[in-house]
């Protein structure tokens, strides 16, 4: 269960401040409280009931296993969601994005794989081999990947969900990822669509401290989540060594007891006795057993 937000952590970290009203979008509406001074201001309440709901859907996506993406490509969101991206253990985009990152997510992992392969050459010593232009050009290229994707090489497979700061800025990753039906958790400002996002966080997405105070609630979450799942794993692994441990010293028991077994004897007249009582007994019907017993009065 994600922890609760406070309203008042929200207003002393400006997250109630939206863009100018003339730069709104009309289907934000449901969220905006009041407007003051030319500029909309969120309804806080709203803010914290849908963090909420998003840190427990983010949780259990988190314990199912699957990774979640973080998305933020402008500079003030830049370093906060790439450490607490880190600090949740999953991927992020902070640079550009890569397009076709997850529509051509075959082609992606193929130049992960090719940053791999240049580390390979650098430790088996391939690398020492290529001429002074060519090992050049190799780390140039290794630079180039590590920046643009060496923060989802750990990423085998399409994410379970995606979390973007400011939706309009990052239009690409939202339509890369609706093509592909993943779930899209994101900071929505006044001047964005809502509709876009399957779990609304209305909040300011350019003050620092706003996505600061947001993301790190739901990187707090994730942890959550994972942590739930390494608790299920330990209890399920307990359970499987206690049954593989009863099972061990059960046929054990049964050796004990055939042991104490009594043994059969091995002479004549006593096999010959036993062998007589496993023969099947023929029982002699009511009339049989009367005229046995007439002519046996008679004789005498």
């Amino acid at each position: 269960m994600a922890n609760k937000v406070e309203v008042k952590e929200l207003l002393d970290a400006g997250v109630h401040f939206g863009h100018l009203t003339r730069r709104w979008n009309p289907n934000m509406a449901p969220y905006i409280y009041m407007e003051r001074n030319g500029i909309h201001i969120i309804n806080l309440y709203k803010s914290a009931a849908k963090m909420q709901e998003a840190g427990e859907a983010l949780a259990k996506i988190a314990a199912s296993g699957r990774k979640i993406l973080f998305v933020a490509t402008k500079k003030q969101a830049k370093e906060i969601v790439a450490e607490q991206a880190e600090k949740a253990n999953m991927p992020y985009i902070t640079e550009r994005w890569p397009g076709g990152m997850l529509t051509n997510f075959v082609t992606i992992r193929k130049a992960v794989k090719k940053m791999a392969s240049i580390d390979r050459m650098k430790k088996d010593g391939t690398f020492n081999t290529l001429s002074k232009k060519e090992r050049l050009q190799v780390d140039r290229l290794r630079a180039k990947l590590e920046k643009n994707l060496g923060s989802i090489s750990e990423m085998s497979r399409l994410p379970g969900a995606l979390f973007v700061v400011d939706i309009t800025r990052e239009h690409i990753a939202i339509k890369e990822a609706q093509k592909l039906n993943i779930p899209i958790f994101a900071m929505v400002d006044t001047n964005s669509d809502p509709r876009e996002v399957e779990y609304v966080i209305p909040s300011n997405d350019d003050a620092s401290k706003s996505i600061s105070k947001v993301v790190s609630y739901v990187s707090d979450a994730i942890v959550e989540g994972l942590s739930e799942r390494k608790t299920s794993k330990d209890s399920k692994k307990a359970e499987k060594e206690e049954t593989e441990e009863k099972a061990v010293k059960e046929p054990k028991a049964k050796v004990a007891k055939t042991e104490d077994a009594e043994v059969p004897s091995k002479d004549a007249e006593d096999k010959k006795a036993m062998k007589e009582a496993q023969e099947e007994v023929k029982l002699e019907d009511k009339q049989e057993t009367l005229d046995k017993a007439k002519s046996s009065n008679e004789e005498e």
